[in-house]
């Protein structure tokens, strides 16, 4: 490549703030100040706002675009991001801001190289042509225009004869389809909306705006889960200043055609997509789920550009949409128990997301482990936080995991010892828990009889939060299920997940929470501010029952 190119050109000058890790900013920043709030980023503490912030890529969520708007928009944002990798999370906020708020962002991608040597200087300005540090300047050339081959409907909604919101939502994907490389588009069948959570105000200016141009969906498309519980906020005793707007975000996307679905696991709808079908979801583990376990193609399409494709019913015909972009870029042969407990998938999802951070890796040694569904669910949601990868394969397992790995994919062992190292980390803390998290991604009905029926009738001492969506909570009510876990204490809320339940939902007293989830385990902390533990599900029933959860390593992984 180039040595820079400009994704999104603009001006800018500012200290640089610089990381070789990657980084998801829903989850990671906070949007009313930009200040780093991910525990385990070296970045952790630092602000955003202002700074020429350099990355490798983003990460995890695909909400990350709504937390830059929101910055952008607040002037609030950095002053511009360099990448050395393709990255679209990021990249789609900045070309939101500039395409609909007029806001300027510049988005450079760089090669690693000169990645390297920006990094080492405390400050560097930008200028249309070139980056200038101290008396040395690097040429930047202008992102390649590409040759995106429209149909004549296609060339209609990007002229307006659809509407204007048609054609900003067709301009908006030609930019990404140019930047990614796209020479056409792809028709899809459905989508799966990740906008409609209230991750910053700029998610509701950006609704209510599509709305007033007179935006529509063209395909079936669902909703993610979103922050209050739509029926009952008011009487859990939600701050009016947030629920409202949440309201108003989640009925935007409602009065645009959207299905009321709620959920953040929309592979366990009867709509789920099969093998080899074209559909555009975004929210980061529904995408990894549904490329790998369900053989279905999606990239994951960041918010805003989840609606854009929506509206459209096209999405760039890039990446894991082609047979030879879904192939493995790295191996992973890990080094598993042969027995192992519920807790290790998610255990080896995200050390197989910190080994892949960009590439499709191959897992190979877990067949024989023989996991369930709701094991591959936990798999994908902790792999999709730490990866930016939108998909993984498990020989044995996962439909495509014959494909040919690429010519240059390397082979890295992941050891017992590595696994109990990332164990003791994240299940470490005080013995001492206040909150048992279940439910992210959303509960299945088989995990909530799992919890039902481990807790036996007893009466729990800590609280269960549970999380699902509503068509499973309607199920586990037929069930009865619902009724009996209710009378054992738990809670079972629909619309929330744990990544969008705040206070008084999540009791203010909390001081520790214990969690079977990879992915609340990492962005918990930031998230509520408070320890978040990973364990077992029967070992979060067990505390539930006793009090406490002495931190300590598995038999299985012993």
């Amino acid at each position: 490549m180039t040595d820079a190119i400009a994704i999104v050109a603009g001006r800018a000058t500012g200290p640089v703030l610089a990381s070789t890790e990657p980084l998801s900013f829903w989850g990671g920043v906070e949007p009313a100040n930009g200040r780093v709030i991910d525990a385990s980023h070296p970045l952790k503490g630092r602000s955003v706002s202002g700074a020429i912030l350099m990355l490798p890529l983003s990460r995890g969520s695909c909400s990350g675009s709504g937390v830059l708007l929101d910055l952008v928009i607040g002037g609030r944002g950095p002053a511009a991001i360099i990448f050395s990798e393709p990255e679209d999370v990021l990249t789609l906020g900045a070309l939101v801001a500039r395409e609909m708020f007029a806001k300027s962002l510049p988005v450079l991608r760089v090669s690693r190289e000169v990645f390297g040597e920006l990094c080492a200087a405390d400050e560097l300005t930008i200028e249309e042509d070139r980056i200038v540090v101290g008396g040395r300047e690097y040429p930047v050339a202008p992102a390649p225009a590409g040759q995106l081959d429209l149909t004549d409907d296609e060339c209609a909604m990007r002229d307006g004869g659809n509407g204007e919101a048609t054609a900003i939502a067709m301009r908006v994907i030609c930019a990404m389809a140019a930047q990614q490389g796209a020479t056409s588009l792809v028709p899809i069948t459905q989508a799966h909306i990740d906008g409609c959570i209230y991750a910053s105000p700029a998610n509701l200016t950006f609704a209510e705006r599509m709305v007033e141009l007179g935006a529509r969906v063209s395909v079936p498309t669902t909703m993610n889960a979103i922050s209050v519980d739509r029926e009952n906020w008011r009487g859990q005793g939600m701050d009016p200043d947030f629920g409202n707007p949440a309201e108003r975000l989640a009925d935007a996307y409602v009065g645009m055609g959207c299905a009321p679905t709620f959920t953040c696991a929309p592979y366990l709808l009867e709509s789920a997509p099969h093998q080899a079908e074209a559909i555009a979801w975004a929210e980061s583990n529904a995408v990894v789920f549904a490329n790998s376990i369900l053989g279905a193609r999606t990239a994951k399409h960041p918010d805003f550009l989840d609606l854009c494709i929506a509206v459209t019913g096209r999405a760039p015909c890039a990446g894991v949409y082609l047979d030879d972009h879904r192939r493995p870029a790295v191996i992973l042969e890990i080094d598993g128990p042969e027995v192992p407990g519920d807790a290790f998938w998610p255990l080896v999802g995200y050390v197989a997301g910190a080994r892949a951070t960009d590439g499709i890796p191959l897992l190979r040694g877990l067949a024989d482990a023989g996991p369930r569904p709701d094991d591959l669910k936990a798999l994908c949601a902790a792999f999709g936080t730490m990866s930016a990868a939108p998909m993984l394969h498990v020989e044995g397992v996962t439909p495509e995991a014959d494909l040919e790995p690429l010519p240059d994919a390397p082979t890295i062992h992941i050891s017992r010892a590595e696994l109990r190292e990332t164990w003791k980390r994240l299940n470490d803390g005080p013995e001492e828990v206040d909150l048992i998290a279940i439910g992210s991604p959303h509960a299945s009905l088989e995990e909530l009889r799992i919890l039902r029926d481990a807790l036996g009738g007893g009466t729990i001492r800590v609280p269960i939060i549970a999380t699902a969506g509503r068509r499973i909570i309607s199920e586990a009510g037929g069930d009865g299920i619902l009724d009996d876990l209710r009378k054992s204490g738990v809670r079972v809320f629909p619309d929330i997940c744990w990544c969008s339940i705040r206070e008084p939902v999540f009791p203010r007293e909390t001081s520790v929470v214990l969690t079977n989830s990879g992915k609340y385990a990492h962005y918990g902390p930031g998230l509520s501010g408070r320890q978040v533990r990973l364990a077992g599900m029967h070992d979060c029933i067990g505390a539930a029952l006793t009090g406490s959860a002495p931190p300590r390593i598995p038999d299985w992984l012993a």
